[in-house]
């Protein structure tokens, strides 16, 4: 799996790099475009879930342990952690979204049946494995719920509401933007809170910006990012893996007109940033020995909820779209029922050890390859070809800018 995995970054990197150099100029239009900040917003809560908000209270102290890890010495704790999740692995991200919205609608391999078929179980998994997150990590910030291990019956029912109000959500695009910018804003409140509890009246500003220059570890090594460290860095990269191909077709569709650069650019930069100022402030609470217990344990766990949801409409709207399981097809009774259990089965196969995400990475790699083969067989010159976004992607935001 290891190698598997390195030969997936390392082509992931080279796709890159050919894109930059062939197509770094063009304006990249989606079918349907929206201004960047809505954009950036619909990219950050989309691509990430409950395990940004969770993860790193549960993590900065394994990191920091060296003598039951010593592969983290070349680094601080707030740079491991940052590594795992900002800048360098967005960059999955670019190459899907930049392929859909390009390069996909003249090549259609997705649209190939078996590997249709294989790309919705891909969104179909990592939408139960989110849902599984939050019921792994929820007791560790809400200990009355339960433990992680036994059933709680307060705790599965707030994890079967929480899939409950995906699904609704997604019958309606409209819903999806209107969380996205509204999980965005709740995201970036959360921040300021926490910011004032760690900071104000423990130095402020400067202690702030002394915390946050610890990153400086990652982009001075960032080289040591690029392949898996351990088995742990391994578990990530699978998981961003397992997240790529989805989220590249779902954010595509509103990409409004960045030129190639600007979208690499933008996809590795603004996420990275919100993230970086996140794990500064979690960072200084555990260096600091500061609680977050009480309310803004309670906080986390509001906005973590809030993302798990953003996520998963997101992705339910994906796969159901592609299977023409549609609200309009199914009616809205049947189409809530069936991904409900549907979601909620799957969850519980990943509670009980029965699914890895680590098989779901895997299967998106072999994706990734399986698609440069089709191309340079059998779509190598309509490839070539390409000058630009889909002309009728081109032609609808001409219309916008003119009424705009």
């Amino acid at each position: 799996m290891t190698a598997l995995l390195s030969a997936g970054i390392l082509f992931t990197f080279a796709a890159i790099a050919l894109i930059l150099y062939k197509w770094g100029n063009i304006r990249c239009i989606g079918v349907t475009p929206v201004r960047t900040f809505t954009f950036i917003a619909i990219l950050f809560t989309s691509g990430l879930d409950v395990g940004l908000i969770m993860f790193p209270l549960t993590e900065f102290a394994g990191y920091a342990d060296l003598a039951a890890s010593p592969e983290y010495g070349f680094a601080n704790p707030l740079a491991v952690e940052f590594g795992f999740w900002g800048f360098l692995i967005w960059g999955f991200y670019f190459l899907t979204c930049f392929y859909f919205c390009v390069i996909e609608p003249r090549v259609g391999f997705f649209e190939l049946p078996p590997v249709k078929f294989i790309n919705n179980l891909v969104i179909i998994g990592t939408c139960a494995f989110t849902a599984f997150l939050l019921l792994s990590n929820l007791p560790w910030y809400v200990p009355g719920l339960g433990d992680g291990e036994t059933i709680v019956a307060g705790f599965y029912l707030v994890v079967f509401l929480v899939i409950a109000a995906s699904v609704y959500s997604s019958t309606s695009l409209r819903y999806v933007k209107i969380l996205s910018l509204g999980t965005s804003w709740l995201f970036i409140g959360l921040i300021a809170l926490m910011w004032g509890g760690a900071f104000i009246g423990n130095g402020g500003l400067g202690e702030f910006v002394g915390t946050f220059a610890l990153l400086g570890d990652y982009f001075g090594n960032i080289h040591r990012f690029v392949l898996p460290i351990n088995d742990y860095h391994e578990f990530y990269l699978f998981w961003w893996f397992s997240w790529s191909i989805m989220i590249g077709q779902f954010t595509a569709r509103f990409v409004g007109g960045l030129r190639t650069w600007q979208l690499l650019a933008a996809m590795l930069v603004f996420p990275s940033i919100a993230i970086a100022t996140w794990f500064s402030v979690l960072y200084y609470f555990h260096a600091n020995g500061l609680t977050t217990e009480g309310f803004y344990n309670w906080a986390m766990v509001v906005v973590g909820i809030t993302m798990v949801v953003n996520s998963l409409d997101s992705l339910i709207r994906l796969y159901t779209d592609n299977l023409e399981l549609t609200v309009s097809r199914l009616g809205r009774a049947r189409y809530f029922a069936g991904n409900l259990a549907a979601l909620c089965g799957l969850t519980l196969l990943f509670r009980l050890d029965f699914l890895q995400i680590q098989w779901v990475g895997a299967l998106v790699i072999g994706l990734f390859f399986a698609c440069g083969a089709y191309i340079a067989a059998r779509k190598r010159d309509t490839v070539r070809a390409i000058a630009g976004s889909p002309r009728a992607n081109r032609i609808d935001y001409r219309k916008i800018e003119l009424a705009n």
